[in-house]
């Protein structure tokens, strides 16, 4: 059937009602999940608020509930650290051994000079030498000043100290200074020059210490006479200046570094901030405050982007539900009661993060790596869906590492974050599958070790700084952890279960074995109708699975629809071996009882029996509202016989019903009847098959037995498409091929061999 022509089905259509299928409800859940997402993780994101008063006195101990910066113990530090810091200080080379060269040569012209008196001299000698010492002083200023090597308060330092630190020259020295011969100068220079040259390459901050060396140099200099070394003694130490001066600029900007450099002091998380009954100050009052602690002054941004983030978990699933769901009416993959117990999961999965949080310390950290963070990705692989179940992986992996959080400052924790991903993902490989019990304790050994590995990796990228202790702590926590998920999980299933009705694979699987009482009774009560289901469960899940319905569900409800047969085995036609028929000897209206009577009593049976609803729904509903026209028609003969007019109608030979409410119940009706259908032709071919199918689903379309089930007519197209192949695969050497019809019989025979 090319999907581009129209169906073959036409007239079908269905409605989807109750709350499993409604809109609202869903939509509802979502938001519901974004609430519970909300709510869970408020405790560790927002900070607990107080209704306190300044002054007064506190009725509860509060605590940190996060690590709080504490600005008046910073500043504190702050300013400690800044009156710590040493004065700073700058060489600044004068390069004094000129100014004595240029006094020297000074004297050797002035000296020569003859027109000028002795007394003259000294008086000049008395003016001008302190004016030339200031006047160098100055020229080093002010070209400093125009060059930018150093600041004007460094320079004016300089000036201040050099001024407060001036040498005086005795007056007997101006009275000697004229006596000095050019020989006297010639031989005074490179003294003087040595010995300025050589005390102010030391650092100097008090220029008299300088100074009085001058005497000890000038005495083992090779000048002789006394008056060359008085003079040049007097000049040395007027010339020798402090050139180790105190840098403000300098030491402030050391002390702003300091300052900047004074790490923060922090109120760590769980510190006590007021103990009870303790008095509010306004200091505290302040800190709790500026931290957002107080009911009267709500900060409000917080709770702002806790709820942006619920809001983009609950959406991001629902948007990957809907880009993964089947293409329906409302393009989602499951029903209300589903996505309930979707909501259901995260609520146990976070109850069980939250439990581990509460064992936690800040000594304690490893304790969170005993959570069961795997069992909300292990219950969705194997109550739902395995793409759901890695996405899910993904979410749970995000919660765990908010709540399990240990660090300061940080939203996520990475340990516990990546530690949930990597269970998470090895419990949905490793149990998506499952058929079997054993198969659980399969996975949780291998979420066991895999969360150990985890743990050991995440010590070693660490740089192995954890304590060896706690490492080996960590470790065991972890696999304690794995076994305790499938635990849970284990004890879980049977609640799901039973609760939303949902049938999992495992409990599938061991509904289907044939050692069950039931499928027992069946077989060695009425083997024709066991194998009659046996048949039905092969075709209804290749059209099951053909149509994205649960295969698995088909097979064994099939196994079990037709149960009911048990109670009259032989008056149904597959039990009647060499024996009469029962209803050739009773009336039509008792037969039609009998045959419509074995869904009912299948259902009772099921239900002595504690077999999961689903099952039950399969066994009342695969045969509908169905018309038995052969005991209908047999009626009608019996009345025209007699001579009566008939006292009953249609409708009295019909089964009870309810009509297929799931697609599984519909396939199972299909392949029910397709299966007697082709059990009962003799030399079946292709067409004729293909033709009855056809037959068969257009009359249950006509009759309206689908109107209470979600089946489209695109899904019939593929129903009766995976039932041909089917049944052709399945009674591969009793169909018969138009091909093989024209061939001789001795090829024929060849063929069929």
């Amino acid at each position: 059937m090319a999907s581009k022509q129209p169906s073959k089905f036409s007239g079908f259509s269905y409605n989807v009602s109750g709350w499993k299928y409604s809109a609202v409800t869903r939509y509802a859940l979502f938001l519901l999940l974004g609430i519970l997402v909300y709510f869970s993780l408020s405790p560790d994101l927002l900070p607990k608020r107080y209704d306190i008063k300044e002054g007064t006195n506190s009725a509860k101990e509060i605590v940190a509930p996060m690590q709080i910066l504490d600005k008046k113990a910073t500043l504190k530090a702050q300013e400690q650290a800044a009156e710590n810091v040493q004065p700073k200080y700058q060489i600044i080379p004068l390069r004094s051994e000129n100014l004595v060269t240029s006094l020297l040569d000074r004297i050797d012209r002035l000296n020569q000079d003859d027109t000028i008196s002795q007394s003259d001299k000294t008086s000049i000698y008395r003016e001008e030498i302190p004016q030339r010492v200031n006047d160098f002083i100055l020229n080093f200023v002010l070209s400093s000043r125009g060059s930018g090597a150093y600041s004007d308060n460094l320079l004016n330092e300089m000036q201040k100290v050099i001024r407060q630190q001036a040498y005086s020259i005795p007056e007997e020295t101006y009275i000697k200074i004229p006596r000095l011969t050019s020989q006297d100068i010639i031989e005074m220079k490179p003294v003087a020059r040595d010995i300025v040259s050589r005390l102010m390459n030391d650092q100097i901050s008090d220029a008299n210490a300088a100074r009085a060396k001058v005497a000890e140099q000038v005495s083992i200099s090779s000048l002789s006479q006394r008056t060359a070394r008085e003079v040049v003694q007097e000049l040395a130490r007027a010339a020798i200046t402090a050139n180790k001066f105190y840098d403000e600029d300098a030491t402030k900007e050391a002390e702003v570094q300091a300052r900047e450099n004074t790490p923060p002091v922090y109120i760590e998380q769980g510190e006590v901030l007021v103990a009870k009954g303790q008095r509010i100050t306004p200091e505290l009052y302040q800190l709790l405050d500026e931290n957002g602690l107080l009911r009267s002054n709500v900060n409000y941004w917080p709770q702002l982007g806790l709820l942006m983030l619920a809001g983009i978990l609950s959406v991001g699933l629902l948007m990957f539900i809907r880009q993964s769901g089947a293409s329906g009416s409302s393009g989602f993959k499951y029903n209300n009661s589903q996505l309930l117990m979707l909501v259901i999961v995260f609520l146990i999965t976070i109850i069980s993060l939250r439990l581990a949080a509460f064992l936690q310390t800040d000594t304690r950290p490893f304790m969170g790596f005993l959570a069961p963070v795997a069992i909300g990705a292990m219950l969705v692989a194997l109550l739902l869906d395995i793409t759901l179940a890695y996405f899910c992986s993904i979410l749970f992996a995000a919660l765990a590492s908010i709540i399990l959080n240990v660090q300061q400052n940080t939203i996520f924790d990475f340990n516990f974050g990546f530690f949930a991903l990597v269970v998470s993902f090895v419990a949905v490989f490793a149990t998506h599958r499952a058929g079997q019990r054993t198969t659980l304790l399969k996975g949780g050994i291998m979420v066991c070790l895999f969360g150990s590995l985890t743990v050991f990796m995440l010590h070693l990228l660490g740089g192995g700084d954890w304590q060896q202790i706690h490492t080996l702590y960590a470790i065991g926590f972890a696999f304690a952890g794995g076994l305790l998920t499938v635990v849970l999980v284990i004890g879980l299933m049977p609640f799901f279960e039973s609760t939303f009705g949902i049938l999992s694979a495992l409990k599938l699987v061991e509904l289907s074995n044939p050692n069950h009482p039931l499928l027992r009774k069946l077989l060695t009560e009425t083997p024709g109708t066991y194998h009659h289901s046996v048949m039905v469960g092969n075709l209804s899940e290749a059209a099951a699975e053909a149509i994205g319905a649960d295969g698995l569900l088909c097979r064994v409800g099939s196994y079990y629809h037709d149960i009911g047969k048990t109670k009259r085995p032989f008056y149904f036609i597959e039990n009647q071996n060499n024996m009469e028929n029962p209803h050739d000897s009773i009336e039509p209206k008792l037969s039609k009882s009998i045959i419509v009577a074995h869904a009912r009593d299948g259902v009772e049976m099921l239900k002595e029996y504690k077999l999961p609803k689903p099952i039950r729904d399969i066994a009342e509903q695969h045969h509908g509202t169905t018309f038995l026209h052969y005991f209908y028609h047999k009626a009608l003969r019996q009345a025209e016989e007699k001579g009566i007019e008939p006292d009953f109608t249609e409708d009295d030979f019909r089964y009870p019903g309810p009509k297929a409410q799931s697609k599984e119940s519909a396939v199972i009706g299909i392949a029910d009847s397709v299966e007697a259908a082709v059990r009962s032709l003799r030399s079946p071919t292709v067409n004729q098959v293909e033709t009855m199918i056809e037959k068969i689903i257009k009359s249950r379309l006509d009759d309206h037995q689908f109107d209470e089930c979600d089946l489209t007519l695109k899904e019939l197209d593929i129903i009766a498409r995976t039932l041909k192949e089917t049944v052709m695969g399945i009674f591969h050497s009793r169909i018969e091929y138009p091909e093989e019809a024209k061939k001789p019989k001795k090829e024929e025979g060849a063929v069929n061999a």
